[in-house]
């Protein structure tokens, strides 16, 4: 059993694509975790492990680790970046005595750094400030620790949170100086973050005396154990084979046994005989268990306060597919086959929510990338269902209703910042602020509603031409203000079903944007296109080029058309109205109206 005055419990916070996971890549690389030989052939970016995480290049999940340096075991808490997924910072954070805060240094401080440093400091944890990139050609140092120095100022709790080491480092590298270096090529480790990490975060406090408590922070699973509670032990210790209870969300008590305890090193687990109090620990045998729930002693079961995270953003429907081609593409399509899914889904993303709605469901997340994520991995899992349009979620005060509030953040070239203003003024935002630095990217800052977010990115990378920043954080509440006027312009509709010709392409080129090729099935009602005004048309795109008495059906020569459009995930999201879905399929993504029929489509108008 590790000596707890030897322990060091850490959680890696930072903004997106700041380096969090490469530093932890270098933690794991030079604390000897990995043979010499497993070091050489380890892939960077080793804890992003999931596909979409390696595809996307950002973390989603939380992950626990840990090292040993010298006589220290060190657990590592790689946490995700993106503020869509705030809820794995908020759960994970209860188990650190301190973090490692990540600055770039050329963007600074960002929206994201300022929600995970602001939970880090309310939980009374240990900063430890690393600015990162300090190769960058833009890296602005000096500025940077000033606008930190502004951060902690605004954000602490009490006098001693404003005392805290700064750290130089090329995460990419592996190197870190605790002085800024005059030549980034010199030698260097990341020896000095290990010695900040054991000299200035503090060991865990621990009550080894007292009855086993443990808050489940974590749940993983494989075919060969179940499931795995993980969480850090608050006081006592527990050996395998000791009863212990289960206080559940409910109040209710569930006993049970611990069939094994495991430990992090690297990327591997390992069996130990005993748990104690200040260590991270993963428990098999507690299968009815649930994340903020706690593992308490079998004889004396005390509940630790259930784990609150902030409520969901957006919401969206999902349910299954009721169009034309249903059941074709995908393997699992039924109503009952989605509720469960989602059900698992709910044990480890605890900041979703889902409302059974008869048929479909009502999904809610803390934005639109945790949302597209959920459907992309249902997805690839086989799932075939039907989405419809995100909507915020509101909420009633003093019998007004509140919707929520973001602070969005643009970085963007002068010359597209017109640009920028203009859709932004469409959308009702309030600017903030707005300076331009030496290399002329300018950078404003805004206050907008969460729902005239939706779509906005993609708009402003067109206008951009793919130079744009945009990072955005919830800020709060505000009443509920007037509706947009509708943003996009008309869809043109499939008229009919059957195969799509190019000579009826052509045709529909002339009318707008198309989003199928030639030999594509599509169905009536089934969007096929974006038109250039700003109604909806209809019109028939598998209509062939027929035999006359004047011609033949192949003379004219040949049809050339333009490439279609295909839209991401995210796209189609973005894209859709109220009267409006996403089918979803792992072969296909089609847009629809709700309505397939052209006649009642009509009526409603």
């Amino acid at each position: 059993m590790q000596d707890s005055t030897k322990i060091r419990n850490i959680a890696i916070i930072a903004h997106v694509d700041h380096g969090k996971t490469t530093i932890v890549d270098g933690l794991l690389k030079q604390s000897s975790t990995f043979r010499n030989n497993q070091a050489e052939m380890a892939q960077n970016l080793i804890m992003d492990s999931g596909d979409q995480e390696k595809e996307r290049g950002i973390t989603i999940t939380a992950k626990v680790t840990a090292v040993q340096y010298d006589d220290y075991r060190i657990n590592i808490i790689d946490t995700p970046g993106h503020a869509d997924f705030s809820g794995e910072v908020e759960r994970t954070l209860n188990m650190a005595d301190g973090v490692l805060l990540i600055v770039d240094a050329q963007e600074g401080p960002m929206p994201q750094t300022k929600f995970v440093l602001t939970k880090a400091l309310a939980l009374n944890l240990k900063p430890i400030v690393i600015i990162n990139k300090i190769d960058k050609s833009g890296s602005r140092i000096s500025q940077v620790e000033d606008e930190i120095a502004d951060l902690f100022l605004e954000l602490a709790v009490h006098e001693d949170q404003l005392h805290y080491p700064v750290y130089y480092a090329v995460g990419r590298d592996g190197k870190a100086w605790d002085k800024l270096p005059n030549n980034f090529q010199d030698e260097g480790s990341l020896s000095v973050i290990f010695d900040a990490i054991i000299n200035v975060i503090p060991e865990p406090k621990v009550e080894l005396d007292k009855p086993f408590q443990m808050l489940v922070t974590s749940l993983a699973s494989d075919n060969f154990k179940g499931k795995y509670a993980i969480g850090r032990i608050s006081r006592g210790s527990v050996k395998k084979g000791d009863l212990v209870s289960i206080c559940k969300k409910d109040g209710t008590i569930i006993k049970t046994k611990i069939d094994e305890i495991y430990m992090s090193r690297g990327l591997e687990r390992f069996s130990v005989e005993t748990g104690a109090a200040g260590d991270i620990v993963q428990l098999t045998g507690i299968q009815d268990v649930q994340i903020g729930e706690t593992v308490a002693d079998g004889d004396n079961p005390e509940a630790l306060p259930i784990l609150e995270v902030e409520a969901p953003t957006l919401k969206i429907y999902l349910g299954p597919n009721t169009g034309p081609l249903k059941g074709k593409e995908g393997q699992f399509t039924t109503s009952r086959q989605i509720s469960e899914r989602l059900t698992k889904e709910l044990e480890t993303n605890i900041g979703l929510k889902v409302e059974d709605q008869g048929i479909g469901f009502l999904v809610s997340g803390r934005g639109e990338l945790h949302l597209s994520v959920l459907i992309e991995t249902m997805r690839r899992e086989g799932f075939e269902f039907e989405v419809g349009r995100p909507h915020v979620v509101t909420k009633e005060e003093n019998g007004q209703i509140m919707e929520p509030l973001e602070e969005l953040i643009i970085e963007v070239p002068q010359e597209y910042l017109g640009n920028v203003q203009m859709e932004l003024g469409k959308r009702r935002a309030q600017l903030k602020d707005q300076f331009t630095n030496s290399s002329g990217i300018a950078k404003v800052v805004y206050e907008l509603p969460t729902r005239t977010l939706l779509g906005l990115r993609n708009n402003l990378m067109t206008k951009t031409k793919g130079t744009l920043l945009m990072n955005s954080i919830m800020i709060g509440y505000q009443p509920l203000g007037p509706s947009l006027q509708q943003l996009r312009n008309g869809v043109l509709i499939a008229y009919e079903s059957g195969i799509t010709t190019p000579y009826a392409l052509q045709n529909a080129e002339a009318r707008g944007e198309v989003f199928v090729g030639p030999a594509i099935q599509v169905y009536a009602g089934q969007i096929i296109g974006l038109n250039n005004r700003s109604e909806d048309m209809e019109i028939n795109v598998c209509k062939a080029k027929h035999l006359t008495n004047m011609r033949s059906s192949s003379s004219d020569g040949v049809v050339q058309l333009t490439p279609p459009t295909i839209l991401s995930l995210e796209q189609c999201l973005d894209f859709i109205e109220n009267d409006e879905l996403l089918e979803v399929t792992p072969v296909s993504l089609r847009l629809r109206k709700a309505e397939l029929d052209h006649l009642k489509r009509k009526r409603k108008h």
